[in-house]
């Protein structure tokens, strides 16, 4: 297992430094944030001081590797709209999205999962049909107009839910969060859903298609004839043995959420990272992007991570094979 975790690492770390570099020089490549920052009519001596201020006059090279090194020393740079440190920015709205994306991933897997081992059990019944039904919608139809219906719904005709904005906040271990509270969570339940839509339907057809597929293995045939109830042979085999597809797709959609959560944080006027990324590309805030698009990498390298390592606890193949 401890070779398994350092190769995982040491992949890891190759991955985070191959796509700095690209992030880097992708997102310089785009512009001169320059000429947002001052007036146009501005003489050119203005024009130089701030390009010497902001190092925008070093070699793109040179522009890198002094980025890394701030960057391992916990400095990330300092935003050019909003004169504070990017760090702190960004983690003054991460509290936020993070919440958010819990929430949508709880509502996902709680509903998905048994809705899907219910829909592949009895693939045939009436309410597989309706299941599967629900779950094409969570697929087809835009992120920004359910989310518009739900805020017609239930925030203008109905006025049982706010239409927008974050409800009050909690200090938790440092960490502002709204679901603390009853509020709260009238405030989260609507985005939470909104952003859940999809990612219930991928796992309810993800969960169904694994459980035909095992329900027709020797090993739950076996089981039924040693006289095992149906519940067991459900929870103990066919969930077991469909866990590992379920658990890549609960990696991979949680780092997405928490990364491109932005149509719904638009949409109800969440104020998380999405927001933030959007207002920084319109306005070319280069050490915002910059730092936010090697976050998200962090986030997809280290629940990747993560989810390696659940497989070798599940699967101890896997260990086997790496390991080898």
């Amino acid at each position: 297992m401890i070779g398994f975790l350092i190769q995982r690492i040491l992949q890891a770390l190759l991955v985070i430094i191959a796509m700095s570099i690209i992030v880097f020089l992708g997102v310089y490549a785009i512009g001169n944030p320059i000429d947002v920052m001052i007036d146009p009519a501005s003489d050119q001596a203005l024009r130089e001081a701030l390009i010497h201020r902001y190092g925008l006059d070093r070699p793109l090279i040179e522009q890198y590797f002094i980025f890394m090194n701030n960057m391992l020393h916990g400095d990330l740079g300092e935003s050019f709209i909003y004169r504070l440190p990017v760090l702190s920015l960004i983690w003054s709205r991460f509290p936020a999205t993070l919440e958010l994306a819990l929430t949508a991933m709880m509502i996902a897997t709680c509903l998905g999962i048994p809705l899907g081992l219910w829909a592949g059990y009895k693939p045939d019944s009436l309410s597989a049909r309706a299941i599967m039904a629900f779950s094409v919608l969570g697929f087809s139809v835009p992120t920004f107009w359910v989310g518009l219906l739900l805020i017609m719904m239930f925030a203008v005709e109905l006025g049982w839910l706010p239409s927008g904005g974050r409800g009050p906040v909690t200090n938790v271990l440092g960490m502002p969060l709204s679901i603390t509270s009853l509020e709260g969570w009238s405030y989260i339940i609507l985005p939470a859903f909104n952003l859940a839509l999809f990612k219930l339907g991928l796992l309810i057809r993800l969960t169904r298609a694994g459980t035909i597929e095992v329900m027709s293995s020797d090993y739950v045939r076996f089981a039924r004839a040693q006289g095992l109830s149906e519940s067991k042979v459900v929870g103990l085999h066919v969930l077991k043995n469909i866990s590992i597809p379920i658990v890549t797709v609960f990696g991979l959609e949680l780092g997405s959420t928490l990364a491109f959560a932005v149509v719904t944080e638009t949409v109800f006027n969440w104020p998380g990272m999405g927001k933030l990324i959007i207002d920084s590309i319109t306005v070319l805030d280069r050490p915002v992007m910059v730092a936010y698009l090697i976050l998200v990498v962090f986030l997809f390298v280290v629940i990747n991570l993560v989810v390696d390592l659940i497989y070798g606890q599940l699967d101890p193949r896997i260990r086997v094979k790496a390991a080898s």
